[in-house]
């Protein structure tokens, strides 16, 4: 049986591999979880997902998800928290712009929202704030592979 995870996982995966000029190297974050990964052995992606049909999209974060997040940011080179939007699209956010609406004081349950109209980008808050500027559909894949080196920019 695929569990649900594994088809918003494969999304990223595969927008990830044919937006890259290059090969990628992707394994997954020795942790308990299910939902880090390492791209090019210094690049750390963190995927949450919700299945909810339209915007707003809530995501939830326990205080083991974020102390895995903090782990990731002290052993490699940038980390990015991946918001997969039911169908809509991917909101990319580095680890900077979680720590604006996630602070460093992690409670037992918090969460981030993220919300988009027709044709337009992305507003992102979270329990601690909102993010000042709006975020993208086009940003994903893009930062991943800037970070990585590994970026094929569509004409």
């Amino acid at each position: 049986m695929i569990k649900e995870f594994e088809f918003y996982h494969g999304a990223v995966m595969t927008r990830l591999i044919h937006g890259s000029k290059e090969t990628l190297s992707i394994v997954p974050y020795p942790s308990v979880s299910n939902a880090s990964y390492v791209v090019n052995g210094n690049t750390g992606i963190y995927i949450k997902h919700s299945a909810k049909r339209m915007s707003p999209w809530r995501f939830s974060f326990q205080k083991e998800h974020q102390s895995e997040l903090l782990q990731m940011n002290t052993q490699l080179a940038i980390v990015f928290l991946i918001l997969v939007c039911g169908d809509d699209g991917i909101v990319t956010l580095s680890y900077n712009d979680l720590k604006l609406i996630l602070d460093d004081v992690h409670g037992e349950v918090e969460w981030i929202s993220a919300s988009r109209n027709p044709r337009k980008e992305y507003t992102v808050k979270g329990s601690d704030g909102q993010l000042g500027r709006k975020i993208g559909k086009n940003d994903f894949p893009r930062k991943i592979l800037a970070a990585v080196g590994s970026i094929h920019l569509m004409p």
